[in-house]
């Protein structure tokens, strides 16, 4: 292959040799539809395919998790129900998946056959652009949100794959914790929303602004999608070719917006739920944490990755072991988020008391 030159609809815009992994990665970009693509190839059989969208909300309803699990409820080509089961149940694959972040949504599968990978191809990118949503609007009900009443003396309750699954994530103090540090760290740009749903705000999303986020940022111009192993370039560039020849490149306004630094410090207090009858005795945590530059920076988000174990990622890690002797209180962790624009870093104490926070700062 030459750079510069198109295959397939891909112009190829830069070729470099990896040799840590063994291996080449090729660039392209789809010139019809501006998507992004990057072939890393070398003798691995295990064949990877995914293609990501940028996908920042800009509220708690959660509507980039209900997305991901929406498309996956037929499509187009494959108008079963949940294409995505069937596939678990009867294909080769070595991996299948897919992922919500804080920013970005990611559709993965992997298979050493060529045949079932090819396949697996077929129907994510048959998923992700021609999704039934469209058709159904009872997807969204499914998998978001709706109201359940089977007797009219019962309670009127809330279901949903979505809400209830968020439900079940935001009933640890953990998790209401980082959710807490999040919101605080970022309250001027998209980390400041829970991208996976605030089960008090999945109910606002409406099915127009649900409909609204798929045709803006589930377009091939906002996309990357990536390719690695064994497989046949050309091919695949070409059957890939198949789906994005009948989009047009077009500007998405899809970017991660930086959070100015603090003037002070900030201190916040937060209450989580326990039972009635359980003691507040050293239920309190503290934590202490940081926005620590641009995750582009790839030596520093990785030095920061290491130093967040070895001050806190083990027993005897000196950080965490001082801490926990000076009384602090029974637990100490550490938490390095090195995905988003912006990563965050946290020290957390937990089975302490409110008393000893100024303890911690020091």
């Amino acid at each position: 292959m030459e750079v510069n030159k198109v295959y397939h609809g891909f112009r190829l815009l830069e070729i470099r040799d990896i040799k840590e992994i063994n291996s080449k990665a090729y660039i392209f970009e789809h010139e019809k539809s501006g998507a992004r693509l990057l072939k890393i190839h070398n003798d691995d059989d295990n064949k990877v395919f995914s293609i990501s969208f940028r996908t920042p909300p800009s509220d708690s309803t959660g509507v980039p998790h209900i997305i991901e699990h929406s498309v996956l409820c037929g499509s187009r080509k494959f108008p079963v129900k949940e294409p995505f089961v069937e596939l678990i149940k009867g294909s080769l694959q070595t991996f299948l998946n897919a992922m919500t972040y804080p920013d970005k949504t990611m559709y993965p599968v992997a298979s050493k056959n060529e045949k079932d990978f090819f396949n697996l191809m077929d129907v994510y990118l048959d998923a992700v652009f021609y999704p039934n949503i469209y058709k159904i609007p009872e997807i969204l009900m499914q998998e978001g949100w709706h109201y359940e009443l089977f007797d009219k003396k019962d309670e009127l309750t809330l279901r949903g794959v979505v809400y209830n699954e968020m439900k079940g994530a935001f009933s640890s103090p953990e998790s209401i914790l980082f959710r807490k540090i999040s919101e605080t760290l970022f309250p001027d740009t998209t980390y400041g929303y829970e991208s996976g749903g605030d089960p008090d705000h999945i109910p606002e999303l409406t099915y127009e602004e649900f409909i609204e986020f798929h045709k803006k940022f589930y377009h091939p111009s906002n996309s990357y999608i990536y390719l690695y192993g064994n497989g046949n370039i050309e091919k695949e560039l070409q059957f890939i070719d198949e789906y994005l020849k009948d989009f047009e490149k077009t500007e998405i306004y899809s970017e991660i917006d930086f959070q100015p630094p603090f003037e002070d410090i900030k201190e916040i207090e937060m209450e989580y739920p326990i039972a009635d009858d359980e003691d507040t005795k050293e239920k309190t945590f503290l934590s202490l944490n940081f926005v620590t530059g641009d995750a582009r920076n790839v030596e520093e988000t990785l030095a920061l990755e290491i130093l967040e174990h070895i001050l806190l990622g083990t027993f005897a890690s000196p950080l965490k072991k001082a801490l926990v002797d000076a009384g602090l209180g029974k637990d100490v962790f550490g938490s390095f988020e090195g995905s988003i624009l912006q990563p965050m870093f946290s020290i957390i104490v937990k089975g302490s008391e409110i008393d000893k926070k100024e303890n911690l700062k020091r």
